[in-house]
């Protein structure tokens, strides 16, 4: 896969902004100091370094079989796209600005877009579940996704991550290493912690069947 690169470089888990970021996930620093033992796993998968704790962010890369994670550059290169061979698109940051169905048209792409914040207060649990509906159904045709949102760290990531655990039964932290050991994402701390809620949703729903 011939994709271009971005300059800018994610460090995962050494550079200290990466470090004061997550450490605020659990807010005020007191989920951090006294972490349960879920939490514990969570910090050791996010801040853990991957291949010389350096990771380029290129502008698409395939997290799971046929399922990418992109930004907007990838989203809007139409040759790119067919190279791929992306069949289906979930844009994380729809706006009237940014992308939409009709840029699609002719080129036999199923879309949907979600008008997503990458902001802490922003609820993504509501669209955990079509987002991974729409991502099952789309590979169990034998389709490719690509997820994307502007950059492809925060809300694509997340809506894959989601993905991972609701329909492939992976718990959050296995969700985060499948995904971290194809891209340097960061998901927003709110982010984390409304997963973090659909972690213990899916651990206690599983419980009982």
């Amino acid at each position: 896969m011939h994709v271009n690169v971005h300059e800018r470089i994610f460090r995962i888990g050494k550079d200290e902004r990466t470090r004061r970021y997550f450490r605020r996930v659990f807010g005020n620093g007191s989920g951090w100091k006294n972490p349960t033992n879920n939490q514990r796993r969570w910090r050791l998968c996010l801040d853990s370094p991957d291949r010389e704790a350096i990771q380029a962010c290129n502008h698409a890369d395939e997290v799971w079989p046929r399922l990418y994670i992109g930004d907007q550059d990838i989203a809007s290169n139409r040759q790119e796209l067919i190279k791929l061979g992306i069949t289906h698109i979930l844009n994380c940051a729809q706006s009237k600005w940014r992308g939409g169905a009709e840029y699609y048209e002719g080129m036999n792409i199923t879309y949907h877009g979600i008008e997503a914040h990458d902001s802490p207060s922003f609820d993504m649990s509501v669209n955990f579940y079509p987002a991974a509906e729409f991502i099952h159904k789309a590979l169990s045709m034998g389709g490719t996704v690509l997820v994307h949102c502007a950059v492809g760290v925060s809300r694509s990531a997340t809506l894959v991550l989601a993905y991972l655990m609701i329909r492939q039964n992976m718990t959050l932290v296995e969700a985060i290493k499948t995904v971290k050991d194809h891209r340097g994402v960061t998901p927003n701390r709110g982010f984390l912690r409304q997963l973090s809620g659909l972690d213990s949703i899916l651990r206690a729903s599983r419980k009982t069947t």
